[in-house]
Parts: C-alpha cells; structure tokens; sequence
C-alpha cells in the first residue's frame, strides 16, 4: 500500500513538471525546475506554414490594354491618319555629338533698363510667355524726367526763335528789316532746333518711342520687342538700377539650337546641311529633328572640339535652354550589307510598359504591334522585332490612336 502512494506522488511531481515547462511563468524569477524560453532563430513564427489562397473577389493588378483599335472613317479621316509600308532597308552611318540647347540669339532679346531709376513694378515671372510688346517692367527714374524738362525747354525755345526768324524774314522782304539780323534770327533758330533734336534722341533711346516727345513725369516703361519665353529676371520691386542692368531676358523657343562638340577625328565626316536627330537626358522618349546650320571654325584647344550648331524645332514646350542631350548626325551612306526592317520615327510610340506601332489590318482595324527597336538615323529607326516587312504602319496621327487605346482601358466608347 506503501508502494502505491508513493508511486502516485511520483506521478504527480512528474506532472507538476512538465505543466511548468508548457507554461513558464509571464513575470518574476522562473520557479524552479522550469526550462528557460527558447531564443528566437531568426525565422518568422510562422515559417513553413502554407499561404492563404488570394481573395477571389480582388481585381487585377493592371488591366490590359486592347490590341485593336476601330475608328469611324469621319474620325480617320479628321485625325488625318496616314499609312506607309514597313521596308527593308538600311540605314546610313551617324556620328553621335553630345551638347547643350542654347537660345537662338536672332530670337532672343535683353531687356535693359537704358536709364537709371528705381523698378516701381516688376508684371512678369520666369517662363512666363509674353507678346510682343508686352511690358515687363515699370522704372521712375528722374533722369528721364530731367530729360523731359530739357526737351520740352529746346523745343518751346526754338519754337519762338523759328517765329522770329521768319518775321524777319518778311521785315527784310520788305526793307523794314536788315539782311543781317535776319540770318542772325535764321541761325538762333537752327541752332535751337537742333538741341531740341539731340534732346528728343535722347528720350527715344531710353526706348519709349513715341511716348519721350509727348509724354510727362518719371515713369518708363520696358516692353518686350519680341515674343516668347521669360528665360531669366534680374528685377525686384523697389531695386535701384543702372541704365545697362538687363531686368529680363526673354526668348523665342519655337526654334533653337543643340550646341554639340564635333571632335577633331570626326570633323571630316560630318558636313553642313546633314540630318540630325536631338535626344535629351530629360526626355529620352522624345526625338528633336533638325540640322546642322554651321560648324565652328575655332577648335578648343583643351576639349580638341568645335561647336557644329544644329537648328531644332520644338514640340509640347519640351524645349529648354541648358538641357543635355545627344544629336546622332548623319556622316555617310548606308551600308547595304546590313538591312533591317525600318519605319519612320513618327509611326513608333509609347504605351506605358513597351514601344508600339499601330498596323492598319485588311478590316480596318488598327492593331497594336509591340516592336523591339534598333538604331535610328534621317529620321528613320530599325524594328528588331513585331514587325514584318509590307505591314502598313501609321505614319501620322498615331497620337489619336493612342488616346484611343488609354480612353479605352476607362471604359469610354470611340
């Protein structure tokens, strides 16, 4: 009986244990006997468990974009949509030259004050867009109206001598008078007539026109003489300035300049008039065409370069003054061993994961062909992929169809 009640105590002591060990106490010293709490390994907790299935009421991640687009013909046919051939062909040998976009300078104009005052008004920002002829600041400057003063002082005193010149004239006529007191009169007038003269050119090179020989006070007006962009100020309200400080600088962008450094080994290559295709570090999506205008007759000596200036067109206002880039310039005929499929540069655009083109099928439809690129040049990039030679690709107004493509992936009709 012994036996058995110790046996049973034994059991109890062996329970107690373990139940210690399942269930370590949360605060204080460990009672003892208990083991101590695993470290952690490094593994999350649930490590090796299978994931839940996904929710089967969640939406796609992106929805896919159609591969055909239908128009009306009256839309084709207001989009001005044009199709051309893919052709096998290849494309002549280019020279790439890095450079910058400059302000074309027979476009451009610094507005300076042209007399000493203090600004009163400044009514434009930078990259604001201005008419010709808009003003651009307000100066009251009292030399100007010293100018005015002087003017006025000139013009009114050869007015009264130019009166009695003439009366004397008729006195003489008349033996009233004698011959030298009327030439005496003649060149007071003249001579009062021309300090009126230098005084009124004084005004008008302060650059108010019309407004110097009639107007009054201190006030002067700077008008831009050319339209375009505001590409830099130098004017706050109340700033006193000089008559050459520039206030702005404003210029033309509809067409400017890559700059691009034409190397020493390369410059028998490239030729005035050659096709060029402009790539900007900020826009590299876009493609400026233009030509190369001139080429420099310095070398810089430490770069061992000249400046060819290649003339480019803007488009959407992509253009600004100081953005880097490339220009790949057309140097030589095409290598006729290496012919690709090739599309003009304005059939391929972009959708938002890939190159497309929209090729125009028997049907009427226009379907969207992903393509893999190549090299350009003239105007003119190689399909590596997509594309076969004879499809008919859009041309001109693929812009329509791609906005047709995105307005379909809301849900909107054609």
């Amino acid at each position: 009986m012994s036996w058995t009640k110790n046996a049973a105590r034994a059991l109890c002591l062996l329970a107690a244990m373990a139940c210690s060990r399942e269930r370590p106490p949360a605060t204080g010293a460990p009672t003892p006997g208990a083991t101590e709490p695993r470290k952690p390994t490094g593994k999350p907790a649930d490590a090796g468990r299978a994931e839940p299935p996904p929710h089967q009421d969640e939406a796609e991640e992106h929805q896919q974009l159609p591969t055909k687009v239908r128009l009306r013909p009256e839309v084709v046919h207001a989009a001005r949509i044009k199709t051309a051939p893919a052709a096998l062909d290849s494309l002549p040998i280019t020279v790439d030259l890095t450079g910058e976009v400059a302000a074309d300078p027979d476009k451009s104009a610094r507005l300076a004050a042209r007399v000493a005052g203090r600004i009163v008004e400044v009514k434009v920002r930078e990259g604001d867009r201005l008419k010709a002829g808009q003003t651009v600041a307000i100066l009251d400057s009292p030399e100007l109206a010293r100018a005015r003063a002087t003017l006025a002082s000139a013009a009114a005193r050869a007015t009264v001598a130019r009166l009695n010149a003439d009366r004397l004239r008729r006195l003489e006529a008349k033996s009233l008078a004698s011959g030298q007191e009327a030439s005496a009169a003649e060149a007071e007038a003249a001579a009062l007539e021309a300090e009126a003269g230098a005084a009124r050119q004084t005004l008008s090179a302060s650059g108010q026109g019309a407004e110097a020989a009639t107007g009054a006070g201190a006030r002067v007006t700077i008008r831009t003489p050319i339209a375009g962009f505001v590409l830099g100020r130098d004017a706050v309200q109340g700033q006193s300035v000089d008559a050459e400080h520039v206030i702005a600088v404003v210029g033309d962008l509809e067409r400017a300049y890559f700059l691009g450094r034409l190397f020493e080994k390369d410059l028998a290559r490239v030729k005035q008039g050659a096709h060029a295709e402009v790539r900007l570090n900020a826009y590299p999506s876009d493609v400026f065409e233009g030509q190369v205008e001139t080429i420099g007759k310095q070398l810089d000596p430490a770069a061992r370069t000249v400046t060819a200036r290649i003339l480019v067109r803007n488009h959407a206002d992509l253009l600004k003054v100081g953005l880097f880039g490339t220009a790949r310039v057309v140097a030589g005929a095409a290598n006729p061993a290496r012919k690709r499929v090739v599309v003009p540069l304005s059939a391929v655009t972009q959708l938002p994961d890939r190159n497309v083109v929209f090729v125009l099928q028997p049907d009427g439809d226009f379907e969207v062909h992903p393509v893999t690129l190549g090299q350009s040049a003239a105007g003119r990039i190689e399909v590596l992929g997509g594309l076969r030679e004879g499809e008919r690709v859009v041309v001109d107004g693929v812009f329509t169809l791609k906005s047709a493509v995105l307005k379909s992936t809301f849900g909107e009709e054609d």
